[in-house]
């Protein structure tokens, strides 16, 4: 009987223990993704500080962040940072409906696919900066063509990742759904969309990426505001500190959108059995 009132008494503790050691976990992995950065940051406002670095073309930590907080008082990053989300969130809207769409048909037809796919993969080829004369002669200046812009850069990257992941689908396992005489809708439902989610989620976000990189060459196109005007700002007037904040900026607001993404999605993988699970 004392035995089975020990085992009951430890089974709690070890229970315990272990929800500890898995929410320890939770808060490490994040510290860790920061270790690099931050130690980088500390060698490098160590060498300005013992005099190895002049610090003026590459600005130590410190200086950086004092014009952060200038910039945040003034209320300048605040603007300049919701303009930029503001673009890349209609440009990622747009590319990403656009897409998806022409993905799922070429993928799911072989005569689409041999109609659109070649100039398709012709038009992926041309330089971003190469539409920027053109969106400027048919959408102006204005918000439109700078949208327009972003969401080239995230329509190729769900376009390629939702078709070749149709593509890819196991013969096999459509074969066993039209055994099951499923309909066309669920066909798609029960045996295409589960086995394309984890590339298309896997395209969102190089899409993604792509339209905050796109975001800068968007806001070179006589933009007043954005943190691509800031750059730009910043290099005019011979200030590293502003360029080098606006860069972190970027940084900051592509891993926080991504992350973002891929916790939306994280629940409709938790099916997945993968080698590698966050």
């Amino acid at each position: 009987m004392s035995l089975v009132r020990m085992t009951a008494s430890v089974q709690p503790r070890t229970a315990a223990r272990r929800a500890w050691r898995i929410a320890l976990g939770r808060l490490a992995r994040p510290a860790l993704g920061l270790a690099l950065p931050l130690g980088i940051a500390l060698l490098w406002e160590l060498a300005v500080r013992m005099g190895l670095s002049d610090g003026r073309l590459v600005p130590p930590p410190s200086r950086i962040l004092d014009t952060f907080g200038e910039l945040a008082a003034a209320g300048e990053l605040q603007r300049h940072a919701a303009a930029t989300l503001m673009r890349v969130a209609a440009g990622f809207a747009l590319g990403v409906g656009a897409g998806t769409l022409f993905g799922a048909l070429v993928g799911y037809s072989r005569l689409v696919r041999r109609l659109l796919d070649p100039t398709l993969q012709a038009l992926r080829a041309i330089p971003s900066i190469a539409w920027i004369p053109l969106f400027i002669l048919w959408l102006g200046i204005f918000e439109t063509s700078k949208v327009a812009l972003i969401a080239v850069g995230v329509f190729f990257p769900v376009y390629l990742g939702l078709m070749g992941a149709i593509m890819a689908v196991d013969r096999k396992i459509v074969e066993v759904g039209r055994v099951f005489r499923l309909s066309g809708l669920a066909m798609v439902r029960r045996i295409l969309l589960p086995a394309v989610l984890p590339t298309y989620v896997v395209s969102l976000r190089a899409g993604l990426g792509l339209g905050w990189m796109f975001v800068v060459a968007a806001e070179f196109m006589g933009a007043s505001e954005g943190l691509g005007y800031l750059l730009v700002d910043g290099q005019q007037l011979g200030k590293p500190a502003q360029i080098i904040a606006s860069i972190l900026a970027f940084a900051v607001l592509g891993k926080l959108t991504d992350t973002l993404l891929a916790a939306g999605a994280a629940p409709f993988l938790r099916w997945q059995d993968a080698f590698a699970r966050e």
